[in-house]
């Protein structure tokens, strides 16, 4: 094990399932990938030499952000890190994770409505590029874009992050079964866009997320962290 990874091992206060496990939309050949929040001792911050912002492993299919990385992240409203901070496969959570937790809030605003809306838009323009060079449709790409379009509304209308789309298992994944004629996903996928938008005008989220709710946690963390042993 390297020693980034140890990090990983002895200071994480989050380890979740996210990907198709947690969407509802695994199959027997499933891989299981792990998101996760590691804090490194506060003291590694006083030298020249910074703990890392994410760690990859040490198992398979595992990645992990350092929690000040994490924070950032996601006050941008970053979809990948907000599914880590609302799946519902929640494998360790210690105390600290438990404020994280319920800090999460803290992280979104109308933000959403460009990150999950850009993501999505870059999405179907490289599908629809890929398609007219080779002629071939990239399916399982299109079933995430028609996926982060209904999160992406979803978020703006309730305040909560959308991970378990099972209710849409049969139809997602006959998208990514390419059983479903591109033009009708076209057709959904311009739909969504525009259920995006009306829900962007209509969010119950604010302008900007709560940074000071975040900072709070934050500055408690590393005041707790120095009681952290650095090996």
């Amino acid at each position: 094990m390297i020693e980034e990874q140890r990090l990983v091992v002895e200071h994480s206060i989050l380890s979740v399932v996210v990907g198709s496990r947690a969407y509802g939309l695994a199959g027997p050949a499933s891989d299981t990938d792990r998101r996760g929040v590691f804090v490194a001792p506060t003291r590694l911050f006083w030298g020249l030499d910074k703990p890392p912002t994410h760690v990859d492993g040490p198992a398979e299919e595992q990645f992990s952000w350092e929690v000040e990385r994490l924070c950032t992240l996601a006050l941008t409203a970053n979809p990948t890190v907000l599914e880590c901070l609302w799946s519902p496969l929640v494998e360790l959570l210690t105390p600290t994770g438990e404020r994280l937790l319920a800090v999460r809030g803290a992280f979104l605003s109308s933000r959403a409505a460009e990150t999950y809306g850009r993501y999505a838009a870059d999405q179907f323009a490289k599908l629809r590029a890929h398609r007219e060079r080779t002629g071939d449709v990239r399916w399982k790409q299109a079933m995430h874009m028609l996926r982060l379009l209904r999160a992406g509304a979803h978020v703006l209308r309730t305040g909560e992050v959308l991970v378990d789309v099972s209710d849409e298992r049969e139809l997602l994944l006959s998208v990514k079964r390419g059983e479903v004629p591109f033009a009708e996903v076209s057709a959904l996928a311009e739909a969504r866009s525009a259920d995006l938008a009306q829900a962007a005008a209509d969010t119950v989220l604010p302008a900007e997320p709560d940074r000071a709710a975040v900072e709070k946690f934050l500055v408690g963390v590393r005041e707790d962290g120095l009681d952290s042993a650095v090996r």
